[in-house]
């Protein structure tokens, strides 16, 4: 007879240190008419609520409760500018999640902030795939034999895992990480990650040979990649995934995304939870004695305010609108309102509020429109992101105001973090939201061909049109550089146009790049590093360090003296599908 095994599961990913509710923004149609909803959803208080209203069900119901986060705690927000990890970890024990995959967030530092992290901890961080066998036993930061981490055992070439009750059977967990993570993040150089397809598959033969079907993967690949993992290794009973950002649910009514809510590859669900803590996956899942998932059901909710703004595009929003609207959510079952946890509630408020309260009240200029951040173009925005040239203007200028030859500025789409709502910015939004990345900039002289080779590399890394694709995140947004990409091309011959801009009389004239001149651009350390698609930059002729400017300092100084961004860019990027 065939057993029945049943197990609430609760996930997180990519939450990037949004302890508060995240201010967001829907559309719905009430009649007809469009209509704008502003409200506030997640945070740390929410999510802590809601888990103990999960794991009270749970318990009503006679089943093994688990809560997993995918991964990308760090980073985000002032909390992380001002703490450096330390709010991330001290509220994470609050939620006390039975177990964290690394994200590369986690390690943008290097080593010691994850030993920092794991010191903190009062849950296991999961990095299966991660070697440390090389690890120098001298340094300060050495992460290897840590009882709070579970890496790569090099003596069996699997992950280590974590094994949870699942009524008379065990659930094991296993955390697989980036096996790129040297392309977009700063591992120490002793450290080493395996490839997590193969570490993936040994792990799995290795729970078999000890009767372990039921296998959780943890992992902090990003959607694309979960769904190759589970098409390529079989056995594995759930994904719970991170990295990409990925909003799963039939959202639609909402004005956002419809993509399956545990999309099945090969047997497989597949589960990821947005971002910025904004929402959270609940789901119940049953598993046969085998270990593979015969139902489940559940998805992911937001955690709206009782209150909300309407607004509507063309004539006014009366009370019927309100009611009506209210009405719709209270039927939406992907709605949770917002039930806090006290405890998380005031602990963040008395001992991590204040330090950040007098940066909201610098206010830097104004913003006279919604400008939207994607990392991508896209056909409603098909020069991509509003924001990402805004940013790379800031590098070129304030680098030129401190006395130094730019031609170019170019800056990868992963270094801003979100969309600019209308309204007074202030230096809060940037060093928390926009640009939390605290990063030097460096200028270089780099050669033409190289600058083709550069845009088209990290072109194709970021929409998977290589042979292997590193995330949206490498996609370049530039300023005084222009460039035509079609990615029907050829390898090799998809930077169809290339152009410089040249000031003359206060106009700018454009004209080609010649591949053997020399010219000269401004980027972030963690691009003109070569990362994620960017290895053709190491080809530059030099490169020196901005001593006075960070990222943040460039745009911050740039909108001081701005004081609004009223004035359009002239599209610098100009993009054709694979697809097209």
């Amino acid at each position: 007879m065939t057993s029945t095994y049943t197990l609430k599961l609760a996930h997180i990913n990519d939450t990037h240190s949004h302890f508060d509710a995240n201010r967001l923004q829907f559309t719905i149609t009430e009649q007809q008419q469009e209509l704008t909803l502003y409200s506030h959803s997640g945070g740390y208080a929410r999510i802590g609520y809601q888990l103990s209203q999960a794991k009270l069900s749970a318990k009503a119901n006679q089943q093994s409760f688990l809560f997993l986060h995918g991964g990308d705690s760090f980073q985000g927000t002032l909390y992380f500018n001002e703490f450096k990890g330390k709010a991330n970890s001290d509220l994470l024990n609050l939620l006390k999640p039975d177990a964290m995959v690394l994200g590369n967030h986690e390690i943008d530092a290097g080593n010691g902030p994850v030993l920092d992290f794991l010191n903190d901890i009062q849950f296991p961080l999961l990095a299966g795939n991660m070697d440390l066998s090389q690890e120098d036993q001298q340094k300060t930061a050495k992460l290897s034999g840590h009882h709070n981490l579970y890496d790569y055992d090099t003596s069996s070439q699997t992950a280590k895992y974590i094994l949870k009750p699942l009524h008379d059977k065990q659930v094991a967990i296993i955390g697989i990480t980036l096996d790129q993570m040297k392309e977009i993040a700063r591992p120490d150089e002793d450290t080493h990650f395996i490839n997590a397809i193969e570490t993936t598959r040994r792990t799995i033969a290795k729970l078999h040979e000890k009767g372990i079907y039921h296998i959780i993967v943890l992992s902090h690949l990003g959607l694309d990649q979960d769904r190759v993992l589970a098409n390529e290794v079989d056995g594995i009973s759930v994904i719970v995934g991170g990295h990409s950002h990925t909003l799963q649910g039939d959202f639609r009514d909402l004005g956002l995304s419809n993509i399956p809510y545990a999309e099945k590859v090969n047997h497989t669900p597949i589960l990821h939870a947005g971002k910025y803590a904004e929402t959270i996956g609940i789901c119940d899942v049953s598993f046969d004695d085998a270990g593979r998932v015969t139902d489940i059901s559940g998805g992911n909710f937001f955690m709206l305010d009782q209150q909300f703004i309407l607004q509507a595009g063309e004539g006014e929003v009366c009370a019927e609108n309100y009611l009506a609207i209210r009405a719709k959510l209270d039927a939406n079952p992907a709605i949770f309102w917002d039930g806090e946890d006290s405890l998380v509630q005031q602990t963040i408020l008395q001992k991590y509020r204040p330090s950040l309260d007098a940066l909201d009240n610098q206010i830097l200029s104004f913003v006279p429109k919604n400008l939207e951040h994607t990392r991508l173009p896209s056909k409603a925005l098909p020069h991509g992101s509003e924001i990402a040239p805004w940013v790379s203007r800031s590098m070129y200028h304030e680098t030129k105001a401190i006395g130094m030859q730019v031609d170019f500025a170019l800056h990868n789409a992963g270094g801003v973090r979100q969309s600019l709502n209308k309204g007074q910015l202030s230096l809060a939004e940037v060093i928390g939201r926009i640009l939390p990345f605290e990063l030097p900039l460096v200028t270089y002289q780099i050669q033409g061909q190289y600058l083709f080779q550069m845009l088209e590399s990290a072109i194709n890394a970021a929409t998977n049109n290589s042979v292997i694709g590193t995330g949206a995140g490498s996609f370049p947004y530039t300023y005084g550089l222009k460039y035509f990409y079609d990615g029907r091309q050829a390898l090799g011959q998809r930077i169809v146009k290339l152009e410089i801009m040249r000031p003359a009389n206060g106009q700018p004239l454009w004209f080609d790049i010649d591949p053997m001149q020399h010219y000269i651009g401004v980027s972030s350390a963690y691009t003109a590093s070569g990362k994620e698609g960017y290895s053709p930059i190491l080809q530059s002729d030099w490169q020196h360090s901005v001593d006075e400017l960070t990222l943040p300092e460039a745009f911050i100084r740039f909108m001081s003296r701005t004081n609004t961004l009223d004035d359009i860019l002239e599209p610098e990027v100009h993009y054709t599908s694979h697809r097209s």
